[in-house]
C-alpha cells in the first residue's frame, strides 16, 4: 500500500512540474523585430515599455533598414519586420502591413547654412544636380554635397517617391542609417540630407518646405508634404507566437500612442 502511495505522489509531482514548464513557456519569451534604422526610437519606446511591464519578454531590434527587415521576416529570421514605407505591389503578396506611426521626412542642413526653406522643386533640382551651388538658391557660394541613404532604405523611398527623383538622385554620400545621416550634414557645411524627424537633433537644422516646417501639428494635417508611413510587417497568413501577437497588439493599440509620440512619430492607433 505504501508504495502505491508513493507512487501516486511521484507522478502527482511529476505532472505538477510539467505543467509548470509548459506555463513558463507560454508567459515568457522573445520577440524579435528587424529593419528600419529610422524606426529605432520609435521600437525602442515601446519595447522599453512593454518590457517593463512583462518582466520575463525580451524584445529585440536589428537595425539593418527597411528592405533587410522585410526580407527578414519573409525568410522567417524575425517575428517583424519594421519599415519606413509600404509595401511593394509584389511584397504585399507575402506580407500583411500594419501602419504604426507616421513620421516627417526633414530636410537638413548644417547649422551654418542661411537656407532655411526650399521647394519640393528646388529639393529636386538639387538631388538631380540640376542645381549645384547654394547660390543659385540664395545661399553661400559653396557646392551642394548631397548626402542620401543606401537603396535599399525606405527613407530613401519615401524622399524619392514624394520629390518624383526615383533612379535620378545623384548622390555624393550614400549612407547605412539615419544617424549616419544626420552626423555628417552635421560635420559639413555644404551638405544637405533627409532623416526622419524623430531622429533630428540640434546639430542639424531642419528647414522648412514650401514654407511649412516640419512639426507634429503639419505632419498630421498633411500640410508638410515629405511624409511616410511606419509599419509593421508579418507574414501573411501565419500566425504570430502568443509573445508576439501580445506586443504587436500592444505597440498598435492606443496604451501606445504617448510612446510614440515620445519618439517623435504621430501615433494613428483611435
Amino acid at each position: 500500500m505504501k508504495k502505491i502511495f508513493a507512487l501516486m505522489m511521484a507522478v502527482l509531482l511529476a505532472m505538477t512540474v510539467f505543467a509548470g514548464c509548459s506555463a513558463g513557456g507560454e508567459e515568457g519569451g522573445t520577440v524579435s523585430t528587424d529593419g528600419s534604422t529610422s524606426m529605432e526610437k520609435v521600437i525602442g519606446f515601446l519595447s522599453e515599455a512593454y518590457m517593463e511591464e512583462n518582466g520575463d519578454v525580451t524584445v529585440t531590434y536589428n537595425p539593418t533598414g527597411s528592405g533587410a527587415g522585410l526580407q527578414a521576416v519573409q525568410e522567417g529570421r524575425c517575428d517583424i519586420g519594421l519599415a519606413s514605407r509600404d509595401l511593394t505591389a509584389e511584397e504585399a503578396k507575402v506580407l500583411d502591413s500594419t501602419v504604426v506611426a507616421i513620421d516627417g521626412i526633414a530636410m537638413i542642413v548644417n547649422p551654418e547654412n542661411p537656407i532655411a526653406d526650399l521647394s519640393l522643386e528646388e529639393i529636386a533640382q538639387i538631388y538631380t544636380g540640376e542645381v549645384e551651388n547654394w547660390q543659385e538658391l540664395g545661399g553661400d557660394d559653396a557646392p551642394i554635397v548631397c548626402i542620401g541613404r543606401e537603396a535599399a532604405s525606405g527613407t530613401r523611398d519615401g524622399f524619392e517617391s514624394i520629390t518624383g527623383t526615383e533612379d535620378v538622385c545623384q548622390y555624393d554620400q550614400e549612407l547605412t542609417s539615419t544617424g549616419d545621416v544626420v552626423q555628417t550634414v552635421a560635420s559639413n557645411p555644404n551638405a544637405i540630407g533627409y532623416a526622419s524627424l524623430a531622429s533630428v537633433q540640434d546639430t542639424v537644422k531642419a528647414i522648412s518646405v514650401e514654407g511649412v516646417a516640419p512639426t507634429h501639428d503639419t505632419i498630421m494635417d498633411g500640410t508638410y508634404k515629405i511624409q511616410r508611413n511606419f509599419i509593421f510587417a508579418t507574414l501573411k497568413g501565419e500566425a504570430l507566437s502568443e509573445t508576439a501577437q501580445a506586443f504587436f497588439d500592444f505597440a498598435t493599440s492606443t496604451a501606445a500612442n504617448s510612446l510614440i509620440e515620445d519618439a517623435g512619430a504621430i501615433p494613428v492607433a483611435k
